[in-house]
């Protein structure tokens, strides 16, 4: 994981099968086997997993996904709740999660199961006792359907605690198609060509890219994808664990890569102050209407993306269309997110839904219903709703272990996922003033210093 040559092989096999898609895409006693359509094998009668019966069992879990999100999530937890008996309520969280969840653990009152999104929040609840091991059924199906590198992320000094269910590409940029066609501009591959295409869509009479600022995380993913494929792999690794400073040259350069877009308002949706004033789920659906005259031509961000312009009246793979991360270095970048789930309660019904959200059967729900790719090597890719989510989805699966985890998600919470604070804000004052290269190395170095030490 760890090693620039398997890096590279991982950014050619997202950039070559990305490309192809994103071009063309037009028991005993106390259990109980309940038919339900297997995830793996495209309608199959036979579960894939066996789960014990919980009837009356009632089950918490938290987590800070709304909207489709959480209505797709809860289409799995139905299906857990039908093959066990077990009633789940989904509780609404906010970042960052470990204050939330600390708030509920001192109230007497913690989720059985919360699903964390950051290595570091992983790592956060072990340290303050709150997390307990997987069970030997839910390892045993991490064993089954699961690369090493979504285990190990799971896992702290060896003990298994996370069961990783949704995963993300989250290195890529969807366009307008509309908008690219008439105003004559055609997919980039470098930052080069990235900046040209801007420049180009921006004389047609459209602003070129929608940014998500007003959300922290959004900025944190334009740095990675700069920094990972300007940097490299290695030095990716050694700012991930703050064994060279923010104040390091490398970083210097990523910034001052960053800047060549955020410095030009006129490329940006709303300018730098509009950007910062629009969370995530706007930046993508202002891309995808207005028809051919759209607020933004493209957004960045992941996979997941789909599940908002599902919202809109655009079709993913015509009027959405979507192209790798461009190369600012030799390769276009690779980086990748993810949410976990993790039980702070003992007991057989949390360790129960770690094993089900572990299983073929429970991707395959929220794979059909779309906005969601797995880390779950064993789902047929057929499970997919389009071509775009299914090929972004097969190399994922293909790159195994040589994908990089985002570097803002494996920092401690305070720095790398804390709304108002950390690398969030500071790279949100960037946006605003991304002249202020120094400044803002100072500021991430300071905030990052007393993290990784606290």
């Amino acid at each position: 994981m760890r090693r620039t040559l398997r890096m590279r092989r991982a950014a050619l096999v997202f950039t070559a099968i990305g490309a192809l898609a994103l071009t063309g895409c037009g028991g005993d006693s106390d259990t109980e086997d309940k038919p339900a359509d297997d995830a793996g094998k495209g309608g199959s009668s036979a579960p894939s997993v066996t789960l014990p019966k919980l009837d009356g069992e009632k089950i918490s879990v938290a987590a800070v996904w709304t909207g489709p999100e959480q209505a797709n999530f809860t289409k799995v937890l139905d299906e857990f709740e039908a093959r066990t008996g077990a009633t789940v309520t989904f509780v609404p969280a906010q970042d960052p999660i470990v204050n939330f969840l600390g708030t509920k653990i001192a109230g007497g009152q913690p989720p059985d199961v919360a699903m964390i999104p950051q290595v570091g929040a992983i790592q956060q609840a072990v340290a303050k006792k709150w997390a307990k091991p997987v069970g030997a059924e839910a390892k045993a199906q991490l064993s089954k359907n699961y690369a090493k590198v979504w285990q190990d992320l799971g896992a702290v000094d060896g003990t298994q605690y996370g069961v990783y269910f949704k995963a993300a590409n989250k290195s890529l940029v969807w366009y307008n198609a509309k908008a690219f066609e008439n105003a004559g501009a055609s997919e980039p591959k470098t930052w080069k060509d990235f900046l040209a295409t801007a420049e180009t869509v921006s004389a047609s009479g459209v602003t070129p890219v929608s940014v998500g600022g007003a959300d922290g995380w959004t900025l944190t993913d334009w740095f990675e994808n700069v920094y990972l494929s300007q940097a490299g792999p290695e030095k990716y690794d050694q700012l991930a664990k703050h064994e060279i400073k923010w104040t390091d040259p490398s970083v210097k350069d990523a910034l001052t890569t960053l800047a060549e877009l955020f410095g030009k308002p006129s490329l940006i949706s709303g300018g730098a102050d509009g950007a910062l004033q629009t969370e995530f789920p706007v930046s993508v659906t202002q891309t995808f209407t207005g028809g051919d005259q759209p607020k933004g031509a493209m957004v960045f961000e992941g996979d997941f993306v789909s599940i908002n312009i599902a919202q809109t009246k655009a079709k993913i793979g015509t009027d959405a269309k979507v192209f790798p991360f461009p190369a600012v270095g030799a390769d276009s970048p690779v980086v990748t997110g993810g949410d976990a789930a993790v039980a702070l309660k003992d007991g057989k019904g949390a360790q129960a839904l770690l094993t089900w959200l572990a299983s073929t059967d429970a991707a395959n729900i929220w794979a059909e219903a779309g906005g969601f790719i797995s880390p779950n090597k064993a789902l047929d890719a057929a499970a997919y709703p389009n071509d775009v989510q299914r090929k972004i989805a097969e190399a994922l699966i293909a790159a195994g272990d040589d994908v990089r985890f985002d570097m803002s998600d494996q920092a401690p919470q305070s720095f790398g996922g804390t709304p108002g604070k950390g690398e969030w804000k500071t790279l949100q004052d960037f946006l605003k003033n991304p002249k202020d290269i120094a400044g803002t190395q100072a500021k991430l170095e300071s905030d990052a210093a007393k993290a990784y030490t606290s």
